[in-house]
């Protein structure tokens, strides 16, 4: 875990919300989304995290 998560460029189905914390948390991004999925998908959270997380400029 370094710094900050980003949003995912290569990991991504919408915004790339789920696979930046899947590569934060070092997890498949398909178990994330799965975790969000099984929690009701909650839309608040996801569009606040893809609005407080920036895109990794290294991808």
């Amino acid at each position: 875990m370094n710094g900050l998560p980003k949003l995912s460029k290569n990991d991504k189905w919408l915004l790339g919300v789920c696979g930046g914390l899947g590569e934060y948390f070092g997890v498949n991004a398909n178990i994330i989304r799965a975790l969000f999925v099984l929690s009701g998908f909650q839309i608040i959270p996801y569009l606040i995290l893809a609005l407080v997380m920036s895109y990794d400029s290294n991808n």
